[in-house]
């Protein structure tokens, strides 16, 4: 049966040992098992939150191999994060997620190269047409210095692999537009969007938040889902200061990471150039945490 996107998907965090030089699969393991006991439909090892970018291609491999034979026995869907700014590295990932077992795969927008609508639907299409894999498209110009058009969106969704997109542009007019040009499921990529998001017809989240909360998110998702909007307005409300402050008070993950640390579940050290928050900040995330009603021993619950 073809894959659905739906609910929420954890971008989870890669742990580090504590000087950073490795990753630390045990922490990955338990990770891995808290998203599943919170219920969430899917993880997506080696995106933005998983720091990505100072992972070694074997140690992606690894991670990936990981998530793929901890977390599809637990019932999640995995996606991986196997884009690149260099298309033939994208095909050459994307066809080793698939060789792995990967449910998807999630592809970046090409970075730093800014390439043209029409060289980003060259480079997606060329990935697309590299094996029998789906894709989310992960469209972030914060990143990526360039965002996927909504008609591009729409060229792309022809091809039977694309299948999603990550939709972390912020703006509601990109979502709407994308929505009405065609059928490509939609999942938010800004937390504190996913409920805006669902009156656009998104289907869910990529979240960062989720790494502490899984359970509140993976309902937020489903209130929406069962046009429980006002179910899901008050799960909204709960939710939005964490998910504002986690990604607004440094940049992502390092409030995260700091977070977990705080609550009990330490993945480790950040790598260059990702560095600790300041004590400014982190005090300011221990009020967070405190006033959002997180504690540590429901942190190490489902949350």
């Amino acid at each position: 049966m073809p894959i659905t996107f739906r609910g929420a998907y954890t971008a989870i965090v890669t742990p580090f040992s504590d000087d950073g030089s490795t990753v630390d699969f045990a922490r990955l393991d338990e990770h891995i098992a808290f998203q599943a006991r919170g219920g969430v439909t899917g993880i997506v090892p080696c995106g933005t939150t998983g720091e990505s970018p100072t992972l070694s291609e074997a140690e992606q491999h690894a991670v990936i191999e990981r998530a793929i034979a901890v977390g599809k026995p637990l019932g999640l869907q995995v996606v991986a994060g196997t884009g690149s700014n260099c298309t033939a590295h994208a095909v050459e990932m994307h066809r080793f997620a698939h060789k792995a077992g990967a449910d998807a795969s999630l592809q970046v927008s090409p970075y730093y190269n800014k390439p043209s609508q029409e060289g980003l639907y060259r480079h997606f299409m060329t990935v697309a047409d590299a094996c029998d894999l789906p894709i989310m498209l992960y469209n972030i110009p914060g990143r990526c210095g360039v965002a996927i058009a909504p008609e591009t969106v729409a060229r792309l969704a022809r091809h039977p692999n694309i299948r999603a997109i990550k939709e972390a542009t912020g703006s509601m007019d990109s979502a709407s537009e994308i929505a009405q040009r065609c059928s490509i499921t939609i999942l938010s990529g800004d937390d504190s969007l996913t409920l805006s998001f669902a009156g656009c017809g998104s289907a869910g989240v990529v979240s960062v938040v989720s790494n502490l909360v899984p359970r509140r998110v993976q309902d937020l998702c489903d209130a929406f889902l069962g046009d429980r909007f006002e179910v899901a307005k008050r799960m909204h409300a709960d939710l939005f200061k964490l998910c504002r402050g986690l990604l607004t008070l440094d940049v992502n993950p390092v409030p995260l990471k700091t977070a977990m640390k705080i609550l009990g579940r330490d993945t480790g050290a950040l790598r260059l150039p990702l560095v600790p928050p300041s004590k400014d900040a982190t005090a300011k995330i221990v009020e967070l945490l405190a006033e959002v009603g997180l504690a540590r021993l429901e942190a190490m619950t489902l949350a």
